[in-house]
């Protein structure tokens, strides 16, 4: 989608700080981090909301999960601890109408969050 700005990203037209990438997946970190570690994992197909997801997707989010993982690992946080969240529409937080996984860690976490 050429408006979505994470397909910008992804596409490589918009600058971010990548932490990892795969022919399938991108984790960049945010530009309003919420913990020392925020990077968020978006896939490189376009898909608005968790409602929009198929059963072809089912490997797709399981690859955002691994990338999730090996983000915080390489940060250091796979003992320590680590928070991924992903929100669905705009009263669950939801700014960008692309899927995106949020990795955060590198601080003790608190639920509900505040």
């Amino acid at each position: 989608m050429t408006t979505c700005i994470f397909c910008k990203i992804a596409a490589g037209d918009i600058p971010a700080e990548i932490v990892y990438e795969d022919d399938q997946v991108l984790a960049f970190r945010d530009l309003n981090p919420q913990a020392p570690l925020h990077a968020l994992v978006i896939p490189r197909k376009h898909i608005a909301t968790l409602n929009d997801l198929t059963a072809e997707d089912e490997a797709l989010v399981g690859r955002m999960y691994l990338a999730a993982r090996q983000v915080a690992g390489e940060a250091g946080l796979a003992t320590r601890g680590y928070r991924t969240v992903m929100n669905c529409n705009s009263e669950a937080g939801q700014s960008v109408y692309h899927i995106h996984l949020h990795v955060l860690g590198g601080r003790s976490m608190q639920w509900p969050p505040g």
